[in-house]
């Protein structure tokens, strides 16, 4: 046993092993410290698939990449598979907790397991540096290991309770398009304080595109500056050995859509998705004018516009959302122009901002989907804020709202590709993009993939649901509200259909529905 060896483990030095450095060794030491590419190509040891134990002979878009990650302290990596850029950030990450002391890194990934393995990775590249160069180590398992100068290197999966209350001076995350939607917003609530607790700690976020979900969000915001991120992209064409032939063979054998995600790092949607990818792909968002309390605005309201209020109700309860979309509905293309969504929200909270909302957009209609938590929404609404401007169900005056069935889902997702598909929609949120990239057909209907939310779609699958009902071509062209009391009511088109109420708040006792092409006051 070699008793300057951690645990006998000869590859390993211990703690306070005495060091006698040669002058060539000093001058190597301070070499490595001050140039980590020079470290890397001359001392990292990796695996090769094809050729075993190699040394780290770094490409060139690899020696950019290590100089990004050493000079900001906030990067977002975009590359294709295959592409070494999980060895690459291990390469920066080895040569970190080596050349500084007292700091922490944590490696987090979509799975534990793989955490671990990217750990082992940079475990096994340590064993093959010389002991000049080594730490003494403290400790050393599959999930972490400490070394001698203080410094701390954790491997968990990518969770909000994963490094909640440490302190880290780098957190490396590595596949995060690949974390589901919930977990990764869960995650980012959870470990922000602690990355904005120091002044130099560090985020490195490494992933092929998955769709367009929080990384997604991530990269477009650091590309078009409005994060403090420093983006950094790999094209597949990079990757020496990589060209046309390898291209056509690679298409062959998966295709070109799994090429466009994985190598071209296009943003591309889930797999059957509602809405075409070639068509979220191409849709523009755009910044909020303003952004408090879960509301975004993307468009103030314009004096004279009709605008109508789409709501999805849920518990608020850290799960699913309570959303709702206003859409500016004065004339083709529709625009959503402001967008609420909050999981904590309670129902009984819910009733006073749609409330605030509605009355700043003009008195805008509002559809609130009744079921479960929604019927006590409406209720609050209507009853207790006295708010007039709510759609009842059809043909049932004492009930508001719409009851989200199967034939009104399947209308409204029809409608709704219809709209988007065709430029008669026009979706200015970040968010709900997202959503829309992962809403995709489960069984005989169409929702969320696992771990995403679709509540800012299914309050948008409403309105366009409502948009294919006559009522609403009323409502589009013509205000009711002031066509009640004039000379030109007879005048209203011939082929409507009943479909329901909307309050008015002129006489308590009067309600008026749309029969047959007139209008019809109906007393108590």
């Amino acid at each position: 046993m070699t008793i300057n060896s951690y645990l006998g483990n000869p590859l390993l030095k211990s703690l306070n092993v005495p060091q006698n450095y040669t002058k060539e060794e000093i001058e190597e030491y301070i070499k490595c410290r001050d140039d980590p590419i020079y470290f890397i190509k001359t001392y990292m040891t990796i695996v090769n698939i094809d050729e075993g134990l190699i040394k780290f002979e770094l490409w060139p878009f690899q020696e950019d990449l290590i100089n990004v990650l050493s000079n900001n302290r906030f990067c977002v990596v975009k590359c294709p598979r295959q592409s070494g850029k999980s060895q690459t950030s291990l390469a920066f990450m080895l040569h970190y907790v080596l050349f500084n002391e007292q700091r922490n890194i944590a490696i987090l990934a979509n799975k534990g397991a793989t955490a671990r393995e990217l750990l082992g990775r940079l475990q096994f590249a340590y064993e093959k540096l010389p002991m000049f160069i080594q730490q003494g180590v403290s400790e050393w398992n599959k999930g972490s290991m400490s070394l001698e100068n203080g410094s701390r290197i954790l491997a968990s999966s990518t969770s909000s309770s994963a490094i909640r209350g440490y302190s880290f001076n780098l957190i490396f995350l590595d596949e995060f398009a690949f974390v589901p939607q919930n977990l990764a917003e869960e995650f980012f609530s959870s470990v922000y304080p602690t990355i904005s607790s120091g002044q130099t700690s560090q985020v490195i976020i490494v992933s092929t595109p998955n769709g367009m979900n929080h990384f997604y969000k991530m990269w477009t915001n650091a590309v078009e500056g409005r994060s403090d991120y420093t983006s950094f992209s790999v094209n597949w064409w990079d990757v020496p050995g990589r060209d046309e032939e390898w291209k056509r063979q690679t298409i062959a054998n998966t295709s070109e859509e799994q090429f466009r995600q994985e190598f071209e790092t296009e943003f591309l949607g889930s797999a059957g998705t509602l809405i075409k990818p070639a068509k979220i792909a191409e849709l523009v968002q755009k910044s909020p004018l303003s952004r408090k309390d879960n509301f975004d605005v993307y468009e103030q309201t314009i004096e004279g516009h009709q605008y109508f209020i789409a709501v999805d109700v849920a518990e608020g309860r850290g799960q699913d959302y309570s959303t709702f979309n206003v859409i500016d509905i004065t004339e083709m293309p529709w625009k959503q122009v402001a967008k609420y969504r909050s999981n904590t929200i309670s129902p009984l909270l819910l009733p006073n901002i749609i409330y605030q909302v509605a009355t700043a957009y003009n008195n805008a209609t509002v559809l609130i989907e009744s079921n479960g938590p929604g019927g006590e929404v409406c209720n609050i609404l209507h009853y207790d804020l006295e708010y007039e401007h709510t759609i009842n169900e059809s043909g049932v005056q004492s009930k508001l709202g719409i009851k989200m069935t199967k034939r009104v889902k399947a209308v409204g997702c029809s409608n709704f590709k219809d709209l988007v598909e065709n430029n008669k929609l026009i979706i200015n949120d970040l968010e709900t993009i997202s959503e829309m990239s992962q809403f995709i057909v489960k069984g005989k209907s169409w929702a969320a993939e696992a771990g995403s939310n679709d509540d800012l779609v299914m309050s948008l699958v409403m309105f366009s649901w409502f948009a294919t009902q006559e009522l609403f071509k009323e409502l589009n062209n013509i205000d009711l509200r002031n066509k009640l009391y004039n000379s030109e009511m007879k005048q209203i088109e011939e082929d409507l259909t009943p479909f329901g109420f909307i309050e008015d708040g002129v006489v308590d006792t009067e309600k008026y529905v749309v029969e047959d092409g007139e209008v019809w006051q109906i007393y108590n």
